[in-house]
């Protein structure tokens, strides 16, 4: 994987066969992708056998880059192939494993940045039936497993990076001269040949392609027609020039989704896509379901990724997560599937999704009294746990909407789903987004909160899966958050953030009203090693609607920091 890439510009070519669709043929072709609301990414290959260490040192970065990130000569990293011998793969197994999770699709890497081909290519003998002692097509087995269980199957397809193959696109230089090529040769010899096998081979339902590093419209036009051996496939963003099917935002949560796009989140389970002997930084089951619930509520799919080992194992953790996220979504899977975006912009506890004369809400913070006050003008028919449908819930009206009494314990422990029957459309009561003070007058500051400005800036889920500001790389992007003030006094103020090495130095003020107080941001051990600190005291002397900014006023290093939350705790 590498960084989201930008939405391309639209192009009407009569290259593309989807040039020409009507919305209606859209809508019918993606309606199957739309309703399935999460699917498993699978990131396995030759990469899977160094697992992260080279000449006994750890690289850096995500496992399937190590090849590009050690700079490893081409002729070395090929030897990595003799000892990649799957012979613990059970590709039944791996279906089961999404299905049981409550997933309904799958996409593997067919071949991924280092030229390694899954499966039997004519078009280069560096694949695992050529290369390998394993010496059998991994996708066939795959694919048929798939058609077994009723899970839609899709192709990764590194169709321009390619660190292996003569010619292959590198995102930045060729460290060895056995890379060198013609980039035309490679497309015309490596990549079409190879896009034909896939769509004219395997029953697959999405071409999933990745980082256009080199892509020339030349090149892309020899690979989008290519589209039409496998009629209705859907394909995303990443080809370059074409804007395809699917945004593709990579380990973060759009704010507010995309309108008038699909869109689809990946995101890792620990810190790396392809596996890392020792990564375990492994997000808790309930960041990874309260994910899926976030990405749902704002009209987006959810792909979640597994990266086996070089036996063909998923690695345990992985397997106990998904067991446990499909544990909650035999319960509340009607709660995400082919379900829309929220009718609220926002809500205290949680989130929300809909059908047509259903509202589910999701609650996070489940209330400790008993009482669920939702923002909702339009008559509710009837009220009820999804856990638990035969018992009605009680449901008041106020000024500012409903009240709805619920046991005073959640029916589960990562979100308990609360389902309104209407019968008409959701009218939504407008409410204040200003974040208020705690009744002991802290005021929390979250990432997820905050009103980003600037082209960069913008929310990701790293480590434990707490969301935090990141991709801060031009000092004229900031944050701000609108609250509303309570109490007044003396608040120590605490940031939690995270700042690499090397990347220090930043100064970064936080604007109060007409008070300002600056900062220097330290470093920590990494981007994603996040640290509690006290960063002083200040005073707060009037209440009511206040702005709070942070802006970085200088950026020496070319980024600023990523931070989690700033926390004003009242001095007593």
């Amino acid at each position: 994987m590498a960084g989201a890439q930008p939405a391309a510009t639209p192009v009407g070519d009569s290259a593309n066969p989807y040039a020409g669709e009507t919305p209606e043929q859209r809508d019918a072709r993606m309606k199957w992708w739309r309703e399935a609301r999460f699917g498993l990414f699978i990131h396995w290959g030759v990469y899977s056998v160094p697992a992260g260490t080279y000449h006994d040192k750890q690289i850096g970065g995500i496992g399937e880059w190590i090849m590009y990130n050690g700079k490893i000569p081409v002729a070395e990293y090929r030897e990595f192939a003799r000892h990649f011998n799957p012979v613990k793969y059970n590709a039944d197994e791996w279906v089961r494993t999404a299905k049981d999770a409550g997933m309904k699709y799958i996409v593997i890497t067919s071949k991924h940045h280092d030229g390694f081909a899954l499966f039997d290519s004519k078009a280069s003998d560096w694949n695992v039936v050529k290369a390998t002692p394993y010496g059998k097509d991994l996708l066939k087995q795959l694919a048929e497993a798939c058609q077994r269980h009723g899970l839609k199957l899709g192709f990764y397809y590194s169709q321009a990076q390619d660190w292996n193959n003569k010619g292959g696109g590198v995102c930045g230089q060729h460290w060895d001269p056995a890379q060198d090529g013609d980039m035309g040769e490679y497309i015309r010899k490596v990549a079409v040949p190879q896009v034909k096998e896939i769509l004219s081979g395997y029953p697959i339902s999405i071409l999933w392609w990745d980082t256009p590093c080199g892509m020339t419209k030349e090149y892309a036009d020899q690979l989008i027609p290519l589209l039409k051996l496998r009629p209705g496939i859907i394909h995303n963003n990443r080809l370059g020039v074409y804007p395809g099917d699917s945004e593709t935002p990579e380990q973060e949560i759009p704010a507010t989704g995309f309108k008038g796009r699909d869109w689809e989140t990946c995101m890792t389970m620990n810190d790396t896509w392809g596996y890392k002997s020792y990564d375990n930084n492994w997000k808790p089951t309930q960041v990874l379901l309260r994910n899926l619930i976030d990405i749902a509520s704002k009209g987006g799919n959810y792909l979640l990724n597994v990266g086996p080992t070089s036996e063909g194992l998923i690695p345990a953790p992985s397997v106990q997560r998904l067991k446990e996220v499909g544990e909650w979504m035999k319960v509340n899977g009607e709660a995400i599937y082919a379900t829309t975006a929220s009718p609220f912009k926002k809500l205290p506890w949680g989130r929300c999704t809909q059908k047509p004369g259903k509202l589910y809400l999701h609650v996070f913070d489940w209330p400790s009294d008993g009482r669920l006050a939702v923002p909702l003008a339009s008559p509710i028919k009837k009220a009820y746990l999804l856990a638990d449908k035969a018992r009605a819930l009680t449901v008041e009206s106020n000024a500012d909407g409903k009240v709805l009494t619920v046991p005073v314990a959640s029916p589960s422990a990562h979100a308990g789903v609360v389902v309104l029957e209407i019968t008409s459309p959701p009218e939504v009561i407008a409410t204040s987004s200003r974040i208020r003070q705690a009744a002991d007058g802290t005021l929390t500051l979250r990432a997820a909160d905050a009103e980003l400005i600037g082209d960069s800036i913008r929310t990701e889920t790293k480590g434990s899966g707490e969301p935090n500001i990141g991709f801060w790389t031009d000092a004229k992007d900031f944050a701000r958050w609108s609250v509303t003030i309570t109490k007044t006094g003396s608040f120590d103020v605490e940031a939690t953030f995270a700042c690499a090495p090397g990347s220090e130095g930043s100064e970064v003020t936080l604007s109060i009203g007409n008070q300002e107080y600056p900062q220097t941001v330290p470093a920590t051990q990494g981007w994603d090693d996040f640290v509690s600190e006290r960063v002083g005291q200040l005073a707060i002397d009037k209440t009511g609607p206040l702005d709070i900014v942070l802006k970085a006023t200088t950026m020496p290093r070319g980024a600023v920091v990523n931070l989690r939350s700033i926390v004003f705790k009242p001095v007593n």
